[in-house]
């Protein structure tokens, strides 16, 4: 293994999204993972049935642990639920892992609906948490809560993105997956001032669960291999697309990835 990363996030029971999808995506990638969860979630395929939070105490300390001993060349961050969790990551992570690489998942409706997020949260995320951020990947209904705006189509993606640069953050990998049509466009977008467009023929699928924190996880995994950030998101991109071309189909709704699609080396390495 190559690259550690610090995972902070949620527990999803079923196994297809949060700290369960994150740390198989950075197996898959080839990197080490550890990681200081934030909330057990009772969930399946069809949705979130029940969330109990993780003390911010408690948080800091598994954090802290990990970091003072082990260490971390990326942090990734997924469901953190609300302002305490909110600071307690952002104080634990700025004090011990400053030159880490910062993959913030602005994590706020899970993909049946339920919040993940406390509304009043939103504020502090956007305070605290942004700033520490290399890049964050929002996907379309996070942004228009980070906006203030509607994203209907791609050219509404670039103004959001930009939009999204002057909240501190230095690069932001706006996902596409909920415009309607045959062709899906993620957008990455640097301070530099250079949007990118990646396109790719739409999966018709119900198995996307755990997608979001599957590409984030995957960026951060090459970001922690030393990867440049366009690589570590081509690299990302493809991975995902091909863990749900590979899908299992388990579960009545909307069912995992194939997180291990990647590990026959040779695969992996196509990837690049």
């Amino acid at each position: 293994m190559r690259g550690r990363v610090l995972i902070v996030a949620g527990s999803d029971s079923g196994g297809g999204a949060g700290i369960q999808a994150d740390l198989k995506a950075v197996t898959a990638m080839g990197a080490f993972g550890a990681t200081a969860i934030t909330a057990l979630t009772a969930q399946n395929t069809l949705g979130v049935h029940g969330v109990l939070p993780v003390a911010p105490d408690f948080i800091r300390q598994q954090i802290r642990v990990v970091l003072e001993d082990i260490g971390a060349d990326a942090v990734k961050t997924g469901m953190l639920h609300d302002t305490p969790t909110i600071e307690a990551v952002c104080d634990e992570v700025a004090a011990l892992a400053p030159g880490a690489a910062f993959v913030a998942d602005p994590v706020m409706i899970a993909k049946g609906g339920h919040a993940l997020l406390l509304p009043e949260a939103v504020e502090t995320l956007k305070r605290r948490l942004l700033p520490l951020a290399t890049l964050i990947t929002p996907n379309l209904p996070e942004a228009e809560v980070l906006c203030g705006m509607a994203i209907r189509d791609v050219a509404a993606m670039r103004r959001a993105a930009e939009m999204l640069l002057t909240l501190g953050v230095p690069a932001v990998l706006l996902k596409g997956g909920h415009l309607e049509g045959p062709v899906v466009t993620d957008l990455l977008a640097t301070d530099d001032g250079t949007v990118e467009a990646f396109e790719a023929p739409r999966a018709v699928t119900r198995h996307t669960h755990g997608t979001g924190c599957t590409l984030a996880s995957a960026v951060a995994a090459g970001l922690a291999q030393g990867m440049a950030l366009r690589a570590a998101v081509v690299r990302a991109l493809a991975y995902v697309r091909a863990a749900i071309a590979a899908a299992p189909g388990y579960g009545q709704g909307h069912g995992p990835l194939d997180h291990a699609v990647t590990l026959d080396p040779a695969r992996l390495d196509a990837l690049r």
